[in-house]
Order: C-alpha cells, then sequence, then structure tokens
C-alpha cells in the first residue's frame, strides 16, 4: 500500500502544479479533479503491471473526477446565487471545504430562539431554498451537525445541538428531500470554531451545519 500512496502523492502533485496557472479559469476545479483523477488512475493501473490498466484506469480516474468537480461547482453557483440574500445578513455561509464537499452553517441566532430546539418560521423560506436546490441535486449526501456554546452542562448542550440537527433534518425531508440521503449529528460544545468567553464567540459557536457531498453515482454516472 505504500508503494501505491507515493506514485499518487506525486502524480497528485503535479496535476494541482499543472492546472494552478489558470486563475481565471471558470472550469479550474473540474480540470483540477480531472488531473487528480487520471494520476490516480494510471497509477492504479501501473501497479497492475498491464499497460491497458494503466491507460483505461487514468481515463475512468479523469472523468469521474472531472464529473466530481463540475457537478459541485453546479451546485455551489445555485446555493451562491438563490441564498444571496442570506448570505449578504450573515445567516447562511456557504464554503467550499473539499473538491466533493460543500458546507453550509446556518446562524443559530436567526435559526433558532435561545435553548429552543423549534425552528423560527421567519427561516422557513430560507430554508426551503435549500431543500429544493437540495432536492435538485439528488446525488449529494446531506449530513447535518447541530453545536452550541460551552454555556450549561455538557450533557444538555450535546442533547440540543442533537434535537437542532433534527429539526432541520426533518424540515428539509418535509421539503421534499430524501430523508435516506440525510444523516445527522450532534456535537454539543466539542467543537467552538471562537472563544466561548465573549458573546460574540458563543453566538459563533451556536450553530447547524450542513455537508453536502457527491456520492459515488455522482463519482461514476456524470
Amino acid at each position: 500500500m505504500a508503494n501505491l500512496l507515493k506514485p499518487i502523492a506525486a502524480l497528485t502533485c503535479g496535476a494541482f502544479l499543472a492546472t494552478g496557472c489558470a486563475v481565471d479559469d471558470p472550469n479550474q476545479r473540474a480540470k483540477i479533479g480531472a488531473a487528480v483523477g487520471a494520476a490516480v488512475g494510471a497509477v492504479v493501473g501501473n501497479q497492475a503491471g498491464e499497460r491497458k490498466s494503466t491507460v483505461s484506469g487514468a481515463a475512468i480516474g479523469a472523468a469521474a473526477g472531472a464529473a466530481i468537480g463540475h457537478y459541485m461547482d453546479k451546485q455551489q453557483r445555485e446555493m451562491e446565487e438563490k441564498l444571496a440574500a442570506e448570505r449578504a445578513r450573515q445567516a447562511v455561509k456557504l464554503e467550499r471545504v473539499k473538491e466533493d464537499t460543500l458546507k453550509l452553517n446556518l446562524n443559530s441566532e436567526v435559526t433558532f430562539d435561545t435553548d429552543s430546539a423549534k425552528l423560527k418560521s421567519s427561516f422557513y423560506p430560507s430554508l426551503n431554498k435549500i431543500a429544493n436546490i437540495i432536492s435538485q441535486y439528488d446525488q449529494t449526501t446531506v449530513r447535518v451537525v447541530g453545536h452550541t456554546d460551552s454555556r450549561g452542562t455538557e450533557v444538555y448542550n450535546q442533547k440540543l445541538s442533537e434535537k437542532r440537527a433534527e429539526s432541520v433534518s426533518s424540515y428539509l425531508a418535509l421539503k421534499g428531500v430524501d430523508y435516506r440521503r440525510i444523516t445527522v449529528e450532534g456535537r454539543g460544545e466539542s467543537e467552538p470554531i471562537a472563544d466561548n468567553n465573549t458573546e460574540g464567540g458563543r453566538a459563533a459557536n451556536r450553530r447547524v451545519e450542513i455537508f453536502l457531498k457527491s456520492n459515488q453515482k455522482a463519482q461514476a454516472g456524470q
């Protein structure tokens, strides 16, 4: 396995360097995905000792990598466009955390009342937009993760984070997202992103995150 990882790492770095100059290329992510996929496929085929396997492995890897990049690029652009108002007022933050993964950070202050897991009705329109986009991209898995600040006991915060994540996932399912695509987690106070000693930091830590990741069907079928 170690012998396989070294050439993969080398080829992957080469792929990124080869595509890294096209700063203004709108298809850069897809090209990077294709290059990395081709590199990995080539190594796998070469390790098998068959020239045909190398060629076909590179082709399959390139196609899958390009499909992932293109698929997630489209999903990200639509999220950015449809949630422009929410992003402007910091109600929702959108981040591309990996080539195949988007993260939506829902501001708990606009999503829930204090110490409550009941969604605010004022946030329904925003969640409706999110659910509509997720429903369209049916080759995406959905992971909903709840977080709290450090006030209160660990047990209480853990349960609150789980309930809030459940509320968001249930609403998405109610609005048409297949529940079989959704997983739910509560992390309580264990993963702060800011200082819990300040009000602003505690507010940032109270959040629900939605991770959108392309699945194997998207990788193989696009």
